[in-house]
């Protein structure tokens, strides 16, 4: 009589979905490593476009911080052997001007830069010499300057002359002391004290000022009023000085400003360098997208999230269809998943990024649903997969657009998806799964 062994399931059999559940696990967090690796080689292309702006900067002209005018007086005291300088700002100052923009192209980059036609006119006041403590007898009023502070001076593209009290004043490279700003032009000017009037006339300044990306005025007026118009589309405003009337459409923008001294840190006149004349500058920048990087590194950072959730539908598939895929599949699946985020980085330097992002998804999401097909046979399921990466993509678009609201759309969204897997996970008999499968 035959005697009947039973039939022992092996380790591996009874865990085998558990093995392969730790194994997907394993997989998803090596699969980090070329994501990390696509995110240094955003930021080294990222540090390329900076390059390429810094260079172009340095052969049109860098970003430009204007400056003055101020009136420089020598003075030599009794009780030193140096020359000093007190200085006056203007009691009002008025800047009219228009920036002609342009794009300058290297490589794959573009670059801001602009030509300012700039119209400088106010006009000065003794009142604040008396508050200057310098006695006036020490003051070299032949010997006193007009400065004005031009942080790139290869930017100047035009003779700039001051018009003041019916007087035609050149200016010359250079300033004659460094305790307001290292870089200028300046003017002597021979005023007579004894002339009350001598200061009251208003002055004119004619300057043209090529620059990169941003400009910048410091409000030495008691009162200062700056006008700006362009044809650029994409202004970014200083915070500290926003414009009081600012106007952004497709045609451009226009910007005012009006600061007071009592804005801003420094008095209308003193000595030395006590003051830091920079510390209320305000200005514009020409915004120009970033080509896509700071999109993409945001992108990238969904990597985990992106690639668990699409093992976790194979996985699925897995256990209810009972229809197994080799752990290589799972690798090549999640290796077309990081590739997503190369081809989304590469196309994005060449096209806007909700282009470079739509191209890239449709690759990649029609690669992994003709793999399901092919290895699930089944073009039900491909198709299912197909659609839930897409609704995966759009989310984690809609998340990495939504900015302020992206925080917020990110949990509720990872709220419902767990939700989701919680739901449909429900039904499955996690103790029968190795009985199947022996049975199988």
């Amino acid at each position: 009589m035959e005697t009947s062994t039973p039939n022992h399931p092996s380790f591996l059999e009874r865990y085998g979905y558990a093995i392969k559940a730790i194994i997907i696990i394993i997989m998803t967090l090596v699969l980090l490593i070329p994501t990390t690796m696509i995110q240094e080689m955003i930021y080294e292309r990222k540090g390329r476009q900076q390059e390429v702006t810094e260079e172009v900067s340095n052969r049109w002209s860098r970003e430009q911080v204007l400056t003055g005018p101020v009136l420089a007086i020598p003075y030599r005291s009794e009780y030193s052997a140096s020359t000093s300088y007190l200085y006056l700002l203007p009691e009002q100052l008025k800047v009219n001007g228009e920036l002609l923009p342009e794009q300058l192209k290297r490589s794959i980059f573009s670059v801001a830069v602009y030509d300012a036609k700039l119209q400088l006119s106010g006009s000065f006041s003794m009142a604040a010499l008396t508050k200057s403590g310098v006695p006036p007898s020490d003051l070299k009023w032949d010997q006193a300057a007009i400065l004005i502070g031009i942080s790139d001076l290869r930017g100047i593209d035009n003779q700039v002359q001051m018009q003041w009290n019916g007087k035609s004043y050149p200016f010359s490279p250079g300033v004659v002391s460094e305790d307001l700003f290292k870089s200028g032009i300046q003017s002597p000017v021979s005023i007579n004290p004894a002339d009350t009037n001598a200061l009251a006339g208003t002055f004119s300044v004619q300057l043209g000022l090529k620059g990169s990306g941003r400009i910048s005025f410091s409000p030495v007026g008691k009162t200062t009023m700056v006008n700006l118009s362009s044809s650029w589309t994409d202004p970014s405003f200083d915070e500290a000085f926003p414009p009081k009337k600012r106007r952004v459409d497709a045609k451009g923008f226009s910007a005012f400003w009006e600061i007071q001294d009592l804005n801003r840190n420094y008095p209308q006149c003193w000595s030395g360098n006590k003051y830091n004349i920079h510390s209320a500058d305000f200005g514009i920048k020409l915004f120009m997208p970033a080509g896509g990087y700071q999109q993409s590194t945001r992108a990238i950072k969904y990597a985990i999230l992106v690639i668990g959730l699409t093992f976790i539908i194979f996985y699925f598939i897995e256990l209810s269809q009972r229809r197994s895929i080799h752990p290589l599949q799972y690798a090549l699946i999640g290796l077309a998943l990081c590739i997503f985020y190369s081809l989304l980085l590469s196309i994005s330097e060449q096209l806007n990024f909700m282009t470079a992002y739509i191209i890239s998804s449709v690759l990649t999401i029609g690669l992994i649903s003709l793999y399901a097909a092919s290895a699930y046979k089944s073009s039900r399921i491909a198709a299912g997969i197909g659609g839930t990466l897409a609704l995966l993509y759009g989310f984690i678009y809609v998340i990495i657009s939504a900015e302020d609201q992206s925080l917020l759309m990110g949990s509720l969204g990872l709220f419902l998806i767990l939700a989701a897997i919680m739901y449909f996970s429900r039904n499955i008999k996690w103790d029968r799964l190795s009985n199947a499968k022996t049975e199988n």
